[in-house]
């Protein structure tokens, strides 16, 4: 039997990823009963503190156990912690060393959503493939910069270490997990009972770019808006040296440090956001679309917006066009 600790973090907590691991994993071993097997977990809540209020004391969650009665886990599951990340880990570190103590004892740990911040404290991240919710996706990586975050995954499985991305994608993760330790057949029939959208590859398709502004760079800051105010026209990285009387060498640098993107790949992500906009709202059909965002090769458009979202323009539009839906 796994022993599962699922951690009540200090300070405000996602009570959703709690409740829902419990209550999923708990149906594992309800299943199995049906068929008279064996409970594949054992599942206690594990905390710092006896009493944790929640909501401003709205709720208050009692831990089955503290960590210091914990001597050996199978998996650790990390929720999400409200609020600033910083600070959140600041209030959990004593989390920190008991959880790279059970690591090195062979347990496995999952971050879900941006829970991958407090598992990232550890620094068991680094040099790891990792995801979280992708609005703070920039901000995980200002803070841990050795982690190797890929923000369009849904989850990320390396070395016994577990992240998923925002929000509800926490159930792709747990049921990947239910399929590692229960089987496939376990893991759809988990998947059918609460209706979850199993083998979900990527979470670009409810990104929204807004920009990547929150840095101090004021140079490209004015770079990033004029690019917006004109992604119709062609904008090459010497327009906008010349434009901002800055080297080429260093907008280029600055550019990609402080946005995560190069000038070309911004530009591409400023059509492409406003392509989404136009296909999720509109009547145009996706050719009429191309050419609203300044796009001219059918094949180039869509190499780019698939890239960027993970489906095509004609996926995106029957997705998330209501109309479309309807037709």
């Amino acid at each position: 039997m796994k022993h599962i600790s699922i951690i009540v973090p200090l300070g405000q907590s996602s009570l959703v990823n709690i409740e829902g691991s419990l209550q999923i994993l708990s149906e594992v071993n309800v299943i199995r009963q049906k068929k008279g097997q064996g409970p594949l977990f054992r599942i206690q809540l594990v905390g710092l503190a006896h009493q944790v209020p929640q909501r401003n004391g709205l709720f208050t969650i009692a831990p089955d156990v503290l960590i210091t009665d914990v001597g050996k886990t199978d998996l650790i599951i990390i929720p999400s912690m409200q609020g600033d990340q910083a600070e959140a880990a600041e209030m959990n570190k004593d989390f920190i060393p008991w959880i790279i103590r059970q690591y090195n004892q062979g347990a496995e740990v999952a971050g879900l959503c941006i829970g991958a911040f407090l598992l990232a404290a550890t620094g068991l991240l680094d040099g790891k493939p990792c995801t979280t919710h992708w609005m703070l996706a920039d901000e995980f990586k200002r803070t841990y910069p050795k982690a190797n975050l890929i923000p369009s995954k849904i989850i990320s499985d390396q070395d016994g270490l577990y992240t998923s991305g925002g929000a509800f994608s926490y159930l792709n993760l747990l049921v990947h997990l239910i399929e590692k330790y229960a089987g496939r057949e376990m893991a759809v029939r988990i998947a059918k009972s609460f209706v979850i959208d199993i083998d979900k590859p990527s979470q670009s398709p409810f990104i929204i770019f807004e920009g990547q502004k929150d840095h101090i760079d004021e140079d490209v800051k004015n770079a990033q808006n004029f690019i917006e105010q004109n992604y119709l026209d062609k904008i090459t990285i010497d327009q906008l040296a010349d434009r901002f009387a800055i080297s080429r060498r260093s907008l280029q640098r600055r550019f990609l440090k402080f946005t995560n993107n190069t000038v070309n790949e911004y530009v591409q992500r400023v059509k492409v956001e406003a392509a989404k906009r136009k296909l999720e709202s509109g009547k145009m059909n996706v050719s009429e679309v191309m050419y609203e965002v300044g796009y001219t090769d059918t094949k180039t458009f869509r190499d780019v917006f698939k890239k960027i979202t993970g489906l095509t323009p004609a996926d995106y539009r029957n997705k998330y066009n209501r109309q479309a839906v309807l037709d």
